[in-house]
């Protein structure tokens, strides 16, 4: 068993059978472990999973108000932008970037702590690092937390059922545990504090960052639009916040081997570039998965990556003191040889079409 193995706790129905093949739970089965994770009345340690569908819930009174009462074309514009595209650039630039895999460096803590709050904050970082580094281990295979193989309804509730951090870490293996949320602002519960809440992030802190996050951005959003544009905003968060539960299996063929030659070159796993979350939050997955430490994906032309834009300013300004950029070594190792390769194929072709027209010809 490796260090990975160890991050989660599994869920009811395991990851994978007597075989090695990963169980293919019911949709029932699904449900009643997300209703059996989120149940707080039942144990203290179900306080993550049942959180972040709670700031789901308490998002929805925004997404209602704002069409009933405030609902304007323009707003609903700057809702789909500030959903799509501001919370989706930032979730690649925080959580899946620096807090995941560490792709660039903050100069100090000021511009950490401005990152991690730069848009309404509905995922806890806990729940989402921790998780991530099992799948790229363990991408589309057996103990995946969101394996796509699995289904629409396994990826879509993941978050409550599959990336809980194991239960039963040892004194000496917890810390290692913690280390993964070192420096993204989360404050390591003791082991002691691990054993009575279960989770790394104490639920307090969790707590208050949510609460506080919330009153500054309505604030800040009220001060520039009024009201209107404050619920608008939160709108189109909620939508971002249910959104975001979908991306993972859509982000690998949903379940299926739709990887395109030429479009995406790591054939390790199911991940694909897709158009839509390149440009709006510079996912590029396949080229992530290809490169993940790397804090820029979109290696072609065409491949927009607002996430690198975001990171690139930041250095440039100071604050950000390095960054790996993957795009040289992507071109070099994977794209040019690709590109001389369909040369070299496509060359005999032009060859033999010449040669027949000529024999027409005589």
């Amino acid at each position: 068993m490796t260090f990975v193995d160890i991050l989660l706790e599994p869920p009811s129905y395991g990851w994978q059978d007597e075989t090695g093949e990963a169980v293919q739970p019911s949709n029932g089965e699904i449900i009643r472990e997300c209703l059996r994770r989120m149940n707080i009345f039942k144990s203290r340690k179900n306080f993550l999973a049942f959180f972040g569908w709670f700031e789901v819930l308490c998002l929805v009174p925004f997404f209602v108000i704002f069409f009933v009462k405030y609902f304007s074309i323009p707003l609903l514009i700057g809702a789909f932008v500030y959903g799509m595209i501001c919370m989706g650039t930032h979730g690649t630039i925080w959580y899946h970037r620096y807090c995941t895999h560490r792709a660039y460096t903050f100069k100090n803590k000021f511009w950490m702590f401005i990152t991690r709050n730069l848009v309404i904050k509905v995922v806890p970082e806990e729940t989402y690092v921790v998780s991530h580094h099992v799948h790229h281990c363990k991408s589309d295979q057996p103990g995946d937390p969101y394996n796509a193989h699995l289904g629409f309804l396994y990826c879509f509730l993941a978050d409550t059922n599959h990336q809980q951090i194991s239960q039963s870490l040892s004194r000496e293996d917890y810390p290692r545990v913690a280390a993964l949320l070192k420096d993204t602002g989360v404050v390591p519960n003791t082991y002691e504090q691990y054993l009575y809440w279960g989770s790394i992030a104490h639920p307090a802190r969790v707590i208050a960052n949510w609460i506080f996050n919330w009153i500054f951005w309505f604030g800040v959003f009220a001060l520039i639009g009024g009201l209107p544009l404050a619920f608008a905003l939160f709108a189109g968060a909620a939508v971002w916040a249910v959104g975001i539960r979908t991306f993972n299996y859509e982000g690998h063929g949903k379940g299926k081997d739709k990887r395109t030659k030429g479009t995406d070159f790591d054939w390790d796993d199911r991940s694909i570039n897709q158009k839509w979350p390149g440009y709006v939050a510079g996912e590029w997955h396949n080229n992530h998965h290809l490169f993940p430490k790397s804090a820029r994906s979109g290696f072609l032309p065409h491949q927009i990556d607002l996430a690198w834009v975001y990171v690139w300013i930041l250095s440039r300004i100071g604050g950000v003191s390095s960054y790996n950029n993957s795009k040289k070594e992507f071109l070099e190792k994977y794209y040019w040889p690709y590109q001389e390769k369909a040369k070299e194929e496509k060359a005999p072709k032009q060859e033999k079409t010449v040669k027949h027209k000529e024999a027409v010809r005589v």
